[in-house]
């Protein structure tokens, strides 16, 4: 019965001729698969073979052929495989034989070059000597991937790759040794990436992992600081004739506001909002002004955070307590009874800081009850009513209701890996009492600056839509006029802008950003100031799922949001509750939890049935 050597899908294979019929076989393998081949495939037929060993023998023959010998002996002209077998075997070749060379010929292209059907050429000596250089630099490469993947698996980051971690976390170049090596190590240990390499203790986590993720995108060269000149307090300054304090969280380091509270000899009031001053301290062509321009903000997540400048040029320009300290001040004259302002003007000025007040410790005496009372213990007391007082006078002034607000702010606190969650209700006194102040100094600032038409940056809002933008504008949600933001100019890039253009207009000298050089802060501005926002909502979800494993709850309490999202009671985190019956936005109800994932920064949630379980 005849047989044949063909060619298929790039291999060989042989089997048994069944039927003819012109340039086509109808040919079974030795295991009983048929299969249709075209004559030009065949390269060899035969007889008298037992084909259900034929193949693994006849591969077995071709790997102990040395191809360096054959490519030695075949001359430099094409040749064929039986031609060659019959050469290297000194007699006409068995199928086996031929079949063997033919193998050895299809598997060493760096020595044979294919010219057609069973049939060869040598390569030349020169591109053999590269290819097989290429080979043995393959080789050992291979090597050293082995190498570094051993490492990895044995728990220890080479320095190679520690030297690139966040390229081959955020950016790899999958062809580069190190990427193959961290990539195999991982494979084998069942793990992504960075799962792996928090495992051998090469990240600190997740939150390592999310931070590095986020700096590497947006702080390429780093989250320090370049070196850079010192700054230099401002000279020749007028003193304040009040004392300040500021109200502020007892983390805070970046003290942009405090308030004073001057009783005039003619009985009038004179508030004071102070509002540190950088702008005061260096120029805007010191290197600190093109790392604020670069950075555009403070960045704040849980755990910590990426401030705008350095630490001791917010040191030189914080309101810290004990100090006297430059500020852009507005000060606003009041009538003691109506409250109503009978004038305002702004100022440079050194600015003595009495008292920092936290907001924890005010909490606790700045209440409904006491202000009710009309009577606010502690230091500051008295004042601090006349600031609340005067706060409700400029939100009934803009149009503004009593905010009678359920929605609470949260506070991260996170020390040793130990998270705490502390929910706070919105529109305290003392949020009324530092939002309409600010508010106050941004519209009125903005005002300014728009009237004598000097360029800044402005926080407008029509209809749904808040944008910054360099052309003045109302805020209709907050019913001013003007809305610059001025305020914050530790933190932000567009209120120390602003702060220069504020100066400049009160020195009488000429504004030092022109109009299109604020534009494109602005819209630099905007995309990385919700990119910072985004980051810190996800170390929020984080340190949310990471509180949920640490208090080892299994289910919460929840309230619909829309369709199968629910809000968790108690903490800021809306998840996906699975098999949540038909109900309205606003409803009660009870989820249990799958295992979270601090990693994707996902805590499976079903529902569980009414409200109130355990």
């Amino acid at each position: 019965m005849k047989q044949v050597l063909f060619e298929e899908d790039g291999g060989f294979r042989v089997g048994t001729i069944l039927s003819e019929a012109g340039a086509a076989f109808q040919v079974e393998a030795a295991h009983g698969k048929r299969s249709k081949v075209k004559a030009n495939a065949v390269l060899l037929r035969f007889d008298g073979q037992s084909l259900g060993g034929f193949m693994p023998e006849a591969l077995a023959r071709a790997q102990a052929l040395d191809p360096q010998f054959l490519w030695e002996v075949c001359g430099s002209g094409e040749f064929g495989f039986a031609e060659l077998a019959q050469e290297y075997y000194g007699h006409p070749p068995a199928p086996l034989e031929a079949t063997a060379v033919a193998l050895c010929l299809h598997a060493n292209p760096m020595y044979f070059y294919k010219r057609g059907k069973g049939r060869y050429q040598a390569a030349p000596g020169e591109s053999l000597k590269a290819a097989l250089a290429g080979l043995e630099r393959k080789r050992r490469q291979q090597e050293q991937v082995d190498a570094w993947a051993g490492l990895l698996a044995a728990g220890t980051l080479p320095p190679e790759l520690a030297g690139k971690l966040d390229l081959l976390l955020f950016k790899p170049d999958k062809m580069s040794l190190e990427w193959r090596a961290l990539d195999q190590a991982a494979t084998g240990a069942g793990l992504a990436p960075p799962k792996l390499l928090a495992r051998i203790g090469a990240l600190a986590g997740p939150e390592d992992y999310f931070l590095r993720r986020f700096a590497f995108e947006f702080f390429p060269e780093g989250l320090g600081f370049p070196e850079v000149a010192p700054v230099a307090a401002p000279r020749d300054l007028p003193r304040a004739a009040a004392a300040a304090f500021s109200i502020d969280d007892h983390e805070t380091t970046e003290i942009d506001d405090a308030f004073s509270v001057e009783r005039l000899p003619d009985g009038r009031l004179r508030v004071g909002v102070h509002i540190a001053a950088p702008a005061l301290f260096f120029g805007r062509d010191h290197r600190l002004e093109a790392i604020a321009r670069e950075r555009l903000s403070t960045v704040y997540f849980p755990g910590g955070k990426v401030t705008m400048l350095p630490e001791a040029a917010i040191a030189e320009a914080t309101l810290s307590a004990g100090r006297e300290v430059a500020a852009a001040s507005l000060y606003l004259d009041l009538d003691p009874d109506t409250l109503v302002i009978a004038g305002s003007q702004s100022r440079l000025e050194l600015v003595p800081i009495a008292t920092n007040l936290r907001i924890a410790e005010l909490e606790t005496r700045l209440h409904a009850e006491s202000l009710a009372a009309g009577t606010v213990e502690g230091e500051h007391g008295e004042d601090l009513v006349l600031l609340w007082r005067l706060a409700c006078k400029l939100r009934a002034g803009r149009g503004a209701g009593e905010e009678k607000s359920e929605k609470l702010d949260y506070t991260f606190r996170v020390e040793a890996g130990r998270v705490t969650i502390e929910p706070r209700r919105r529109g305290t006194p003392i949020d009324l009492l530092v939002s309409e102040l600010m508010i106050h100094v941004n519209a009125t600032w903005g005002r300014a600056l728009a009237d004598a038409a000097v360029p800044a940056i402005y926080r407008n809002q029509r209809g749904i839509k808040t944008r910054m933008e360099v052309e003045p504008g109302s805020h209709e949600w907050l019913g001013v006029s003007h809305y610059a933001w001025s305020s914050s100019p530790l933190r932000r890039f567009t209120d120390l802008a602003n702060q220069r253009q504020l100066v400049a207009l009160l020195r009488g000298e000429e504004a030092p950003y022109s109009r299109d050089e604020l534009a494109a802060a602005a819209r630099d501005f905007e995309t990385a100031y919700e990119a910072y926002a985004e980051h810190q909502r996800h170390l929020e979800r984080y340190w949310c799922l990471r509180w949920i494993a640490q208090e080892g709850l299994e289910g919460a309490d929840a309230t619909v949001v829309r369709d199968e999202l629910v809000r968790l009671e108690g903490i800021p985190l809306v998840c996906r509750a699975i098999g949540l019956p038909p109900g309205a936005s606003g409803d009660r109800v009870r989820v249990a939890f799958g295992e979270p994932d601090p990693w994707e920064v996902n805590l499976p949630c079903r529902y569980a049935g009414k409200p109130g379980g355990g």
